[in-house]
């Protein structure tokens, strides 16, 4: 029979559908169709001016900027969704809110060649572009105009890439946005009635229960969540309760960052044959002092990265009722991930 799972952070319902329940290698997974020539691809070497003037690099010794010679290029993106330019303001049109364009949309370029994905990547080259994405939300987060600071990740032409060259965006938006709204509220909801931050209370959960556990180190575990969304969800966390991904506590475990996305990712690429995916991280908003602001987000948040395979489509029923059906357990998902040699 099928059952049904409640989300314990946003109280959202989850159907997993065991009647219909698909292994891994029934899943037809959808290829990047979207690879990109080399020649004409604007992240390569040597295709410098192709992009818009750089605003952060790590280089070799002493390479000019907007030349060869980098190792993590960080450009605006060509075709921003916001832009950093524009005044921010607000107004009404009769009972409807606006606001102007204002933004930031960042492309991080993770290594110059063009066809080495993350989970290929050495933990030196990972831990390289993590420290770039930790220096660009930290520096983001000094502009009080920004609410909210998201890093995503989308592999694949299904996943939303338009560029198969190894990268990851940044936008900043000056509202906080409504999925991590959600969490926010949620684990603010749970931290009034219980005093303890959900999240932690979740990986002392999966540590004692350990069927849903695909890899831990000494600072980091990954698991497939208990009302999961999607077949082979995968949520990483840090141990060390932490609300700030850019943190010193994390920057200072960054190796183990690296090492636990780079095994996670392994496993699902040898588990669903190099799936296309999109991954989020979820930190915490810009903690600047204002009017309404609850006093106990140091306490009932801990930021964490979302890895969602791409595997099934979202359809009527889940845009209608917002639950979503899951045809593989979790904890089926985190068997085959956690017995998979990498």
């Amino acid at each position: 029979m099928a059952e049904l799972r409640k989300d314990p952070i946003l109280g959202r319902w989850v159907i997993i559908a065991t009647e219909r329940t698909k292994r891994p290698g029934s899943y037809h997974v959808e290829k990047d169709a979207a690879e990109t020539d080399p020649a004409q691809c604007p992240f390569c070497l040597g295709h410098e001016d192709m992009t818009p003037p750089e605003i952060f690099a790590i280089r070799e010794g002493r390479s000019q900027p907007n030349k060869s010679g980098w190792k993590v290029r960080v450009v605006p993106n060509k075709y921003p969704a916001l832009g950093i330019d524009a005044p921010l303001k607000k107004w009404g049109i009769g009972m409807f809110d606006a606001m102007t364009g204002f933004g930031a949309h960042e492309v991080i370029i993770e290594t110059p060649d063009h066809r080495r994905e993350a989970k290929d990547q050495s933990i030196d080259e990972i831990t390289t572009w993590l420290y770039v994405l930790q220096n660009r939300v930290r520096d983001l987060h000094n502009d009080n105009r920004f609410r909210y600071i998201l890093v995503f990740k989308n592999k694949g032409q299904a996943a939303g890439a338009s560029l198969s060259h190894p990268h990851h965006q940044i936008i900043g938006t000056p509202v906080t946005v409504k999925r991590v709204k959600e969490e926010l509220d949620g684990a603010m909801d749970y931290f009034k009635l219980k005093e303890r931050c959900v999240f932690c209370d979740i990986m002392k959960e999966e540590t004692e229960k350990g069927e849903r556990i695909v890899y831990e180190n000494d600072a980091f575990i990954a698991f497939c969540p208990y009302a999961s969304r999607f077949p082979f969800e995968t949520w990483i966390l840090p141990k060390q309760h932490c609300i700030d991904f850019y943190d010193n506590r994390i920057s200072e475990k960054i190796r183990s960052l690296a090492d636990i996305l780079k095994v996670t990712l392994q496993k699902l690429s040898k588990a669903l044959d190099n799936p296309e995916y999109n991954y989020i991280i979820h930190t915490a908003p810009n903690k600047f002092p204002r009017q309404g602001y609850w006093q106990t987000i140091e306490d009932d948040f801990h930021w964490h990265i979302e890895l969602l395979p791409r595997l099934v489509k979202t359809a009527g029923f889940e845009w209608g009722s917002g639950f979503y059906i899951n045809p593989t357990p979790p904890e089926e998902a985190a068997k085959f991930m956690r017995e998979s040699k990498v």
